[in-house]
C-alpha cells in the first residue's frame, strides 16, 4: 500500500516531538524537524534588529501569505506565530 499523502512524513520524529511538547505548532515542528541541519537559520539576532527586507525574505522562505504588503511588525508578528 503506497503511503498517505495527507500525512506528512517527519524525519526527526524526536526533535518534532520535544518541539510539539514545547507548545509549537504541528506545521513548524514539522518543518524545523525536517530541514536539514546545514540549512537550518542560525541568525540569533531578534527579529526587531533585522531589516524589513531580511524579515520579508524569511517570510518568503516559509510561505507566509501576504508578506508583500506587511509592515515590519506585521511581518514580526506572522514569523512569529508561523
Amino acid at each position: 500500500m503506497a503511503p498517505d499523502k495527507s500525512t506528512p512524513q517527519i524525519k526527526n520524529e524526536e526533535q518534532y516531538e520535544a518541539l510539539r511538547d514545547k507548545g509549537m505548532s504541528k506545521q513548524k515542528a514539522a518543518r524545523i524537524a525536517n530541514t536539514p541541519s546545514d540549512e537550518m537559520d542560525y541568525d540569533s539576532r531578534p527579529y526587531e534588529s533585522r531589516s524589513k527586507n531580511e524579515l520579508y525574505q524569511k517570510a518568503k522562505e516559509i510561505g507566509i501569505e501576504g508578506r508583500s504588503k506587511m509592515t515590519k511588525s506585521e511581518l514580526i508578528e506572522a514569523l512569529r506565530s508561523n
